[in-house]
């Protein structure tokens, strides 16, 4: 390994894995590469670069913050060579692989090749001229006071479902324990090659959600009588569209990378973090 790079997360404290990266860095001889304006903050020996270089050059790019920061970083890594360890800076860290104790080890374990890359699904969804691509989800939701989406689902071009909601989601397998968990989808693994369109607070004939093939594209159409809605891209506003707007949908599997070490099976993170129980009248089975 030649180079590393850090993502950071904009406010939460990072010194402590910082400097564990960089003392792991300097007895190996690999360089730790920083976006600029991020390693500013912590005036640290990285080497300063724009997002796009450290991209380019990494070998390995390790997350330090939460999810918002393990999708910005898998982002960063669409289609480059690096992949992506997500480190866990406090609160729910769904999508991280360690907390900052087990930095070190997780460190001398990437050295000792004990690790495996798992593949990770993206979206791709065309928004007029541009193109958008979420990690966990692509969501068209309710602005306040303009009404509700509602939101025909289009299938390999045919007609499939329409729904009306407060917000239509396209979510990946990654994004199965985000936005659409909350709206009442399955919890996907990662492992699992589909496309899950879920309605948020529906208030339509037909309310339950679909699991779609990655090979075929999706297609959400907003009705007429649908109030402007927005567009979120893993949370964030990429745009507004109104009644008879399309936005088309692709699946692209492998898109980016993701470092698993064996610490946990991604059905203990969801467990955990999740705060998955059994139901008290369902006797326990003894474990294995």
């Amino acid at each position: 390994m030649r180079a590393a790079g850090m993502v950071l997360h904009p406010r939460r404290d990072s010194a402590a894995a910082v400097r564990a990266i960089l003392g792991w860095a300097a007895n190996r001889g690999i360089e730790i590469l920083g976006i600029a304006d991020e390693v500013a903050r912590l005036d640290c020996a990285a080497v300063a670069v724009s997002p796009e270089e450290l991209a380019a050059r990494s070998d390995l790019l390790v997350s330090l913050g939460g999810d918002g920061t393990m999708l910005r970083a898998m982002r960063l890594a669409d289609r480059q060579r690096a992949p992506v360890l997500g480190v866990n800076l406090g609160k729910l860290g769904f999508l991280a692989e360690v907390d900052v104790p087990d930095l070190p080890a997780a460190l001398s374990a990437i050295d000792d090749h004990q690790f495996t890359v798992e593949p990770r699904l993206a979206v791709d969804a065309r928004l007029g001229d541009r193109t958008v691509t979420a990690f966990n989800d692509v969501a068209v939701a309710r602005v306040p006071g303009d009404g509700s989406a509602v939101v025909a689902v289009g299938v390999a071009g045919q007609e499939f479902v329409s729904y009306a909601a407060d917000a239509v989601i396209v979510a990946t397998p990654t994004g199965s324990t985000a936005y659409s968990f909350s709206a009442g989808g399955p919890i996907t693994s990662p492992a699992v090659e589909a496309l899950l369109v879920t309605p948020a607070a529906p208030h339509s004939a037909y309310s339950r959600g679909v699991v779609l093939s990655v090979h075929d594209t999706v297609e959400l159409t907003m009705l007429p009588t649908s109030g402007r809605l927005a567009v979120e891209v893993d949370g964030e506003v990429a745009a507004y569209v109104g009644p008879g707007d399309r936005i088309e949908l692709r699946a692209r599997p492998g898109a980016a990378r993701v470092v698993r070490l064996g610490m946990t099976t991604f059905y203990q993170r969801a467990r955990r973090k999740l705060g998955l129980t059994d139901s008290p009248e369902i006797p326990r089975l003894p474990p294995v």
